[in-house]
């Protein structure tokens, strides 16, 4: 029979999932399978699974549950295997891979920052300090412009904007640098600049958060960062 997997976990792991219940409707009961030293947390797979929210949310509590009492290696919402011998078999062929990545995960989250820089800030700040930005667009607002001179002008601002965005994203991640235990960069969408994961440890919390913080004020109102977490290290499975 199929079954659905949420995490893999080191068999002396707690396993605090009383009253914790799985994906599907109605919602599979949780148990594990163990191979070696590994144990992995499995449901009957539901026929026809879709990401809705009931059921992401499920997922999701496995592995904050599991996170509270020790490292886990949470998979993906919608992972399934075609037995339980077919998991047990994985854990068995992996268990050195899983074991050092277990060991890497322990007493850490993982934290999400995305940065936005406001659009008419970024234009404002290129035509400040760029004396040709700042020419060609008096030379246009003067109606002294030429069609080539707008495209000039519309290429040079996409380029001064991709540069200072890659330069801000370069010094936010080398400034938490110092207290995190890994990164993993994501490509950014929409009007972000930046989407980046974060390893933190358990020591270094604190002055992660405050370092983000800090970072915000010195930004100002030009640009928006926003943390996520903490959350399970997906990023670092």
């Amino acid at each position: 029979m199929a079954v659905y997997v949420y995490s893999i976990t080191l068999k002396d792991h707690p396993l605090g999932l009383d009253g914790v219940l799985g994906v599907g409707d109605p919602p599979g009961a949780l148990r594990t399978v163990t191979a070696g030293v590994l144990s992995a947390v499995i449901s009957d797979a539901p026929e026809g699974l879709r990401a809705k929210r009931r059921d992401v949310l499920a997922h999701q509590e496995v592995q904050e549950r599991l996170m509270s009492d020790g490292a886990v290696l949470p998979l993906r919402f919608g992972m399934t295997a075609e037995s339980e011998d077919d998991v047990c078999a994985v854990l068995e062929e992996r268990a050195g891979e899983y074991q050092e990545r277990l060991r890497s995960l322990e007493n850490s989250t993982e934290y999400n920052l995305k940065c936005s820089w406001e659009e008419e800030s970024l234009l404002r700040r290129i035509l400040l300090e760029s004396d040709e930005a700042r020419e060609l667009n008096t030379a246009i607002r003067d109606g002294a412009g030429t069609p080539d001179m707008s495209l000039a002008l519309g290429e040079l601002v996409a380029r001064e904007s991709e540069m200072r965005q890659q330069a801000l994203a370069n010094g936010i991640v080398e400034a938490m640098r110092p207290h995190v235990r890994d990164s993993c960069p994501s490509p950014p969408g929409g009007s972000d600049f930046l989407n980046v994961s974060f390893l933190v440890h358990a020591d270094q919390e604190e002055m992660f958060l405050a370092t983000e913080i800090s970072l915000a004020n010195q930004l100002g109102e030009e640009c928006e960062l926003r943390l996520r977490g903490p959350l399970p290290p997906y990023s670092f499975v």
